[in-house]
């Protein structure tokens, strides 16, 4: 252990200090570290630390003076030869046609992709655009988003929410969510959008929220929310309030988030009305802004109805007021621009360490990202061997393999995406008993030395059944080794990114971290299905035998109409089963910047709080 007075020295150089010992202090520190740094995150602090405070002293000062064990892990991966076996991508010829047919189905799921994409960015149309800058003289939600967001992309969620539901189309769920840079601070946001119906809340609307609280827990990201709502849409009530899983959770998660240090920042730019006013005011630190921004639980009209009383928005529940008498907001601001700069300057006082600024050494895959859409499996006969995805996925299509020749229908091993190091388990067919343990035994390995996993899922849809006794055997040593893989993936303390490339069928989708298993992020390929069991096959599954329960064709051919209209991406994704749909070529950059956003809360070391912040 070093002692008080180099300790102390190191901690607080003095600038004639600095220029004279610093070649000393190197050969200390080289001798000593180990016996000081306990673990990693102790390591990365001193190291982080002591390089800041001698760069402000000797500007020259390179941080590669330093022993070679404090530098990160991307800043090596680019120093050392990449020594991990390169994955043959090349199609083979007898597989062209497969290929030719897969990739007419993606074009087709593009196509789909393409309109409702084109479709939710409308919003509420062009009546209600108009009605919202025009009459109402407030900004369109992207508008408010590009003045608050860093001038990167951003990664936006489930932009199909809401779309064809049974009571009706709520483009984008009436609000868009996503993870985007707030000077240099990956920050999670939730902004209604007005020019929906308002802004009001439907059950579909809520279910959205809370997966942006979720993903803002799950990481340890900064909230920040843009708030233009009228409130909670009545007639479906019963679906958006008195649930745990209902409105309220919204609340709840507030005040849970800020026990944990999670900040929250709120912006009034619009209407806040009924169970919306509570969303702002359990934030840390509001801003509202003059004009168009009002709170209160009920508008004029009821307090017309209820007292006779005729009193203006501004009155009731406008910035004055809030700013100047009831303290409900932090910040008073004139515009919308001056709002979404106080969120900017707020962030800044967070005291939040940013990342180091690295830049990357990684080289592209070898083949093209464009031939994944011919890779894409229209279903599961359909289906080319794993490693052809994998080498158009990672960097320089290098894979260190593990188990290679063992349960050859789950690929498992080691790559990097972009600089990032990331295990990865992929299905390359049935998930077999040797699979199961072999996965198994993989992710342990990644949660011990952790590593972030990626789930490439491409499920059987259906198992055959057992005729004979040893295959009876057979499927019960399956069932024990896929609930070894399941137990390990629940428990595996590592982020989990999952991608659904083909299909997400049954118990098998369990043990590849299906939504169930709370991956921090789930996104689906254009082509997947996602059922309980695949319609293609249903006619194969045993009938009932008693006379009662068995249905006539009209009935199969109905039921099987369902499960493929049921299965498709787009009905999962309006549904928030997933994080969203993203084009097959576009995978690798999803994927690197969600381990992007993974990765900042290594640098948040905070100390545990009991209480949130409260208004008093």
């Amino acid at each position: 252990m070093w002692n008080n007075i180099t300790a102390c020295s190191l901690w607080r150089p003095s600038p004639s200090f600095m220029s004279s010992r610093i070649q000393t202090l190197t050969p200390l520190f080289i001798r000593n570290y180990k016996d000081f740094c306990k673990d990693r995150q102790t390591i990365w602090m001193l190291q982080n630390s002591l390089c800041q405070v001698m760069k402000k002293t000797v500007p020259t000062l390179k941080c590669n003076m330093f022993p070679h064990c404090f530098v990160s892990n991307e800043a090596r991966y680019g120093q050392y030869t990449k020594t991990f076996p390169v994955l043959d991508g090349r199609i083979p010829s007898v597989c062209e046609h497969v290929f030719e047919e897969n990739l007419r189905n993606s074009e087709a799921c593009i196509q789909r992709y393409s309109e409702l994409l084109c479709k939710v960015s409308k919003g509420g149309g062009e009546n209600a655009i108009l009605r919202h800058t025009q009459r109402n003289k407030k900004l369109l939600v992207r508008e408010r988003l590009r003045m608050l967001l860093d001038d990167e992309t951003f990664l936006e969620l489930s932009p199909f929410a809401g779309v064809d539901l049974p009571y009706g189309d709520v483009p984008a769920a009436g609000c868009l969510t996503g993870i985007g840079k707030i000077c240099g601070i990956w920050c999670v946001f939730m902004a209604n959008d007005a020019t929906i119906k308002g802004g009001t809340i439907y059950p579909i609307s809520v279910k959205k929220q809370l997966r942006a609280q979720q993903i803002a827990i799950q990481n340890r990201l900064l909230s920040v929310y843009l708030v233009d709502s009228g409130g909670a849409f009545l007639p479906l009530q019963a679906e958006l309030f008195p649930d745990r899983s209902h409105g309220g959770r919204i609340f709840y998660n507030e005040a849970i988030m800020s026990a944990m240090k999670i900040p929250q920042v709120a912006v009034v730019c619009g209407s806040c009305t009924a169970g919306g006013a509570y969303l702002p005011t359990m934030a840390e630190e509001t801003v509202i802004v003059d004009k168009i921004g009002t709170m209160f639980l009920a508008g004029p009209p009821l307090v017309k109805a209820a007292t006779g009383e005729d009193i203006s928005s501004e009155d009731l529940g406008g910035a004055s007021m809030h700013s100047k008498v009831s303290g409900c907001v932090d910040h008073f601001a004139s515009s919308e621009k001056e709002a979404y700069e106080c969120v900017r300057n707020i962030i800044l006082t967070l005291n939040y360490e940013l990342p180091p600024e690295e830049t990357l050494e990684y080289d592209d895959p070898l083949y093209s990202a464009e031939e994944l859409l011919g890779l894409a499996p229209r279903g599961y006969s359909y289906t080319l061997h794993i490693k052809l995805i994998l080498s158009r996925l990672i960097d320089g299509s290098r894979f260190q393999e593990f188990k290679a020749e063992y349960g050859t229908t789950l690929v498992t091993g080691f790559a990097h995406m972009e600089g990032h190091l990331v295990g990865i388990v992929a299905n390359n067919g049935e998930l077999t008993h040797d699979a199961s343990l072999k996965g198994s035994h993989f992710v342990q390995l990644c949660s011990q030395r952790c590593v972030p996993i990626l789930f490439l899922q491409n499920t059987a849809p259906h198992a055959p059944e057992p005729t004979s006794l040893s295959q009876a055997e057979d499927h019960t040593n399956k069932l024990k080794a896929q609930a070894s893989m399941m137990a390990a993936v629940a428990c595996a303390a590592v982020p989990k990114i999952t991608l659904v490339i083909g299909g997400c069928y049954g118990n098998e989708s369990y043990a590849m971290c299906g939504r169930s298993f709370d991956p921090n992020f789930l996104f689906l390929w254009p082509n997947a299905r996602v059922a309980l069991v695949d319609s293609r096959h249903i006619s194969t599954f045993p009938q009932a035998r008693d006379d009662d329960c068995i249905g006539d064709d009209s009935e199969l051919k109905h039921l099987k109409e369902k499960l493929d209209e049921e299965s498709s991406a787009f009905h999962s994704s309006a549904r928030l089963w997933d994080d969203g749909i993203i084009l097959p070529q576009k995978s690798r950059k999803v994927i690197a910047q969600c381990l992007t956003i993974m990765k900042q809360q290594k640098y948040q070391t905070v100390s545990l709080q009991r209480y949130p912040v409260i208004r008093l």
